[in-house]
């Protein structure tokens, strides 16, 4: 015993605290770049697999997809984030400011979303008055805003995680593609991101407590439709002597 009680009606099982549902969000989105990572370098490796046997350029075309893949998704993220950041700390303060220049008509607001949610006049006058007291910032952020100040975005996680995570998914094709030998570069590769793309899917619908079998076959469908089209892309060109 740490000496710490958890409040009425939480138990250790479930995931109440906010924190909790921030990690799964992320994990999520961990999940979905390694997808974008799996499926575009392989789409790349095995088009240009199709159009040619040469190592150098399946091995450049690799390493430029995942690189620039990486890349793409860091800039992205940290761009998309960064405004969402910048939203929330210009409503942090915002409400900042009209606590100090006008506390009576804050308290008067606090208790009227209260009332509003399905409180006596007389409760939620008491709650707000009482969680004013507590922390008016923090009790009008969650009220008005569903914000929390400790939980402003990071553009910078966001962009480091899901250059990580686009990474990570791309290593399996770019090796498959670029170290094995020739006969056996297009089957194993798209074997191998057919498993990956199981396992990721399945894990995806998981985090997000929906039912495995049909977010996982979308997924599985999709990736096999980006290979089958950009394999038959490249071997039409290689046929043609374009590339």
């Amino acid at each position: 015993m740490d000496g710490q009680q958890e409040p009425q009606g939480q138990h250790e099982d479930e995931p109440h605290n906010q924190g909790v549902a921030e990690r799964l969000n992320w994990l999520r989105a961990g999940v979905l770049g390694a997808n974008d990572g799996i499926v575009s370098v392989a789409a790349v490796v095995v088009g240009v697999a199709g159009a040619t046997t040469a190592h150098g350029p399946i091995l450049a075309a690799g390493a430029a997809a995942a690189i620039g893949g990486a890349i793409s998704m860091a800039l992205g993220e940290y761009v998309s984030v960064s405004s969402s950041a910048d939203s929330q700390k210009a409503l942090i303060e915002k409400e900042r400011l009209e606590l100090a220049q006008m506390p009576q008509e804050e308290l008067a607001e606090l208790a009227g979303l209260y009332e509003a949610k399905g409180l006596s006049q007389e409760t939620a006058a008491r709650v707000a008055h009482e969680l004013t007291a507590h922390d008016a910032l923090a009790a009008h952020l969650d009220a008005e805003l569903q914000l929390d100040e400790q939980e402003v975005l990071n553009p910078w996680n966001a962009a480091v995680a899901s250059a990580v995570s686009f990474t990570v998914g791309a290593a399996l094709p770019f090796a498959t593609a670029v170290f094995l030998p020739g006969p056996l570069k297009i089957p194993v590769t798209f074997i191998a991101v057919m498993l990956a793309l199981g396992i990721t899917g399945a894990l995806g619908a998981r985090l997000g407590g929906a039912p495995m079998l049909r977010p996982t076959l979308r997924v599985l469908i999709g990736g096999a439709a980006a290979l089958g089209i950009t394999f038959a892309i490249g071997s039409w060109l290689g046929v043609a002597g374009i590339v």
